[in-house]
């Protein structure tokens, strides 16, 4: 069958969909469900955030306001932007590392202790409230583990409050997201290095490559680019939406805003003020917030191998 190209070396539209209707037909059932999950309530939240709306009465349209208040007075705002990104800036790319360094070495291990690690180092991401043993860990009285042993080796005379005091509470979140961070892409990353075509090693050997980190850099990296871009997507998401965590250990609101993320303060707005324009309006911003960091990274990482 003859296709005809456009002036920009495209398929029309009708032609396109002959060739790949199939497909098209496919993913038609996913597009729906993530359009009207996913996209659509990411547009409402963005025109929620230009009113003034207690889910009680019918939003009121106040412009910019939001906005405003949330960039201009907002002291705990501030403070929550600035702890998620120094949380990011520390875990996303700590843990983007881990990843990817455990999935290297494992990888290089038989198929049965391989699958073994795999599982150990897997299992804190899907654990659920697993990270909760670190609040026995450090417990603010002399039972606690951190406390027990600092006092058995003389190093402290009495326990150490350790998430009553803000200068350890933010540190404590890092240790604790970081140890819950090799999760699906840690797993992605094991995927694409069984992917990755062994014939290119032995080429590579013939084109003058020498040692491993030759390897990795011109053949094994950019033969799992895929792989690192969804690592990389995932990593960003979960070192920005730090929540859960900083509300179990370091409680709500914790000692000084300490552990306060935006996320916490999205749901400050959101689920205990019922203020949902203001928290549509973090949500917002934290949304542009991804996209850029994610933006960013992508154009990192198509450099890959060059």
């Amino acid at each position: 069958m003859e296709t005809t190209t456009n002036k920009k070396g495209r398929l029309p539209l009708k032609e396109t969909w002959k060739l790949h209707k199939e497909k098209y037909l496919l993913i038609i059932p996913f597009a729906i469900i993530f359009v009207i999950f996913n996209l659509v309530p990411v547009l409402v939240a963005m025109g929620l955030s230009f009113t003034s709306f207690n889910m009680l009465e019918a939003p009121d349209f106040v412009g910019l306001a939001n906005y405003i208040e949330l960039l201009a007075r907002d002291e705990v705002f501030l403070i929550a932007v600035k702890n998620t990104l120094l949380l990011a800036f520390i875990t996303g790319p700590v843990s983007y590392l881990m990843c990817f360094i455990f999935a290297w070495l494992i990888n290089e291990l038989p198929p049965k202790p391989r699958a073994i690690l795999t599982l150990i180092f897997y299992a804190p991401s899907i654990s659920g409230n697993v990270y909760l043993i670190w609040k026995l860990i450090f417990s603010s009285d002399m039972y606690g583990f951190a406390n027990a042993w600092l006092m058995k080796f003389g190093i402290i005379d009495s326990p150490i409050l350790w998430f009553e005091n803000a200068d350890y509470i933010l540190p404590i979140l890092i240790v604790v997201q970081l140890w819950l961070s090799l999760g699906v892409s840690f797993l992605a990353f094991i995927a694409g290095l069984q992917t990755v075509d062994k014939s290119l090693y032995e080429a590579g050997s013939m084109d003058g490559i020498k040692n491993r980190w030759q390897e990795l850099w011109h053949i094994t990296l950019p033969s799992m680019k895929p792989q690192l871009m969804f690592g990389a997507v995932m990593q960003i998401t979960n070192s920005l939406s730090v929540s859960a965590i900083s509300m179990e250990l370091a409680g709500f609101p914790s000692v000084d805003y300490a552990g306060h993320t935006i996320l916490t303060h999205l749901h400050d707005f959101g689920n205990v003020r019922f203020e949902m324009g203001y928290a549509s309006a973090i949500a917002t911003v934290l949304f542009f917030i991804m996209l850029i960091a994610n933006i960013v990274v992508q154009k990192m990482l198509r450099r890959v191998g060059d």
